[in-house]
């Protein structure tokens, strides 16, 4: 079969995270599985599944899938402030609770929250080594929403972030670039990366979904950070090709200019059509083609080193092909027919619409060049 040079990075226990309820009679802690059910948005359905399908269509046989230690508390300290650590190791001792707004846990979710991060920090640390090519992390809970001193919209540490500080501790890279296509902005890595040089930050995300009336196109970084952030806010229902536009238009000569040493995304797969918590149109080749643009960034800049660590998607049924198709890319490897690919292929804006959309990313790039 010759070398795997993606590393898949999962564990059953990100899984377990819950938001506190009951299993029958019985609390939910320790080996007490969660209920099917019982989550609200953020169930492990579409992160489990994605899973189940690698592993039904074969595609596990050609990725090196692995675990990884609990992220330890220096790596959290990197980021994160020690009141907020201790108070979050307090709380999920005590049974649960909630740390910020809309992220909500149950006993033990200081533990699966470290082991998330600890996916992110091997996904990252295993293309420094130079073991694997490329990577992708099934972390769950997602971090992208989490800020340095509290939690929100199901994420509870910062697992990016944290990630790129313990590489920058271990090997000394002095640029990286995170690239964030979930669909909700990436306000905690940016606030995190908001005034430093050493990390670039483009978040592609539905303009004014989550948080609720965010759009934030004019927010470029302050102090040595300034210019090394990027937001481009899409219209509702702009679709693949509107996607794909703003990754040519924008994020790539955003890359090339800033010539990352390793290149991170923030794969959220909740712009698929039919996720219940937004309004954008991709499907899975629309993940597939942005995966591949990604891949050849980072042969052209950072010697291929890609790492794809896991945010939303909640669509139970077709997230998993979202992740499928990045995967299948990752590794080279075609497994997958997605059954509904035509179907969402036919749902796209029309001429018309993708006009307007275009000249809305065509805007927003001639701005950022008008001020340099």
């Amino acid at each position: 079969m010759g070398l795997l040079n993606t590393y898949f990075l999962t564990d059953e226990r990100t899984f377990w995270h819950t938001t506190g309820v009951q299993a029958l009679f019985m609390p939910v802690e320790g080996w007490v599985e969660p209920p099917a059910g019982s989550y609200g948005a953020d169930t492990p359905g579409s992160k489990r599944r994605i899973l189940n399908l690698v592993r039904a269509s074969g595609l596990d046989q050609h990725l090196s899938i692995r675990s990884a230690p609990e992220a330890i508390r220096d790596q959290l300290l990197a980021i994160h402030p020690a009141n907020y650590i201790d108070e979050f190791k307090k709380l999920s001792d005590a049974g649960g609770g909630e740390l910020g707004l809309f992220a909500p846990f149950s006993k033990g979710g200081y533990e699966i929250a470290c082991l998330s991060a600890g996916l992110a920090v091997e996904a990252v640390d295993a293309l420094m080594r130079g073991d694997a090519q490329n990577s992708y992390a099934l972390c769950r809970p997602a971090g992208h929403h989490c800020l340095a001193e509290h939690s929100m919209g199901f994420c509870l540490l910062a697992n990016i972030p944290i990630a790129i500080e313990a590489a920058k501790k271990k090997y000394g890279i002095t640029r990286v670039a995170v690239v964030d296509w979930d669909v909700h902005h990436g306000n905690g890595t940016q606030a995190i990366f908001y005034d430093r040089a050493d990390v670039l930050t483009i978040s592609l995300h539905q303009d004014r979904c989550f948080p609720p009336g965010y759009s934030g196109f004019d927010e470029r970084g302050k102090g040595d950070g300034a210019g090394y952030n990027l937001n481009i806010p899409l219209p509702a229902g702009c679709g693949h090709e509107s996607y794909l536009y703003a990754m040519q238009k924008m994020v790539l000569p955003a890359l090339q200019a800033y010539q990352p040493e390793l290149i991170v995304v923030a794969s959220g797969l909740d712009a698929n059509s039919v996720d219940p918590l937004a309004r954008q149109l991709l499907h899975s080749d629309s993940f597939r083609a942005m995966t591949g643009m990604m891949m050849e960034a980072a042969e052209q800049l950072c010697s291929g080193r890609l790492a794809v660590v896991h945010e939303g998607g909640y669509a139970e049924a077709y997230t998993p092909f979202c992740g499928q198709a990045i995967l299948e890319t990752l590794s080279g490897v075609k497994k997958v027919d997605d059954p509904e690919l035509e179907f969402f292929s036919l749902q796209q804006p029309c001429e018309r619409a993708v006009g307007f959309h275009r000249q809305w990313i065509d805007d927003m790039a001639r701005e950022l060049s008008d001020v340099g």
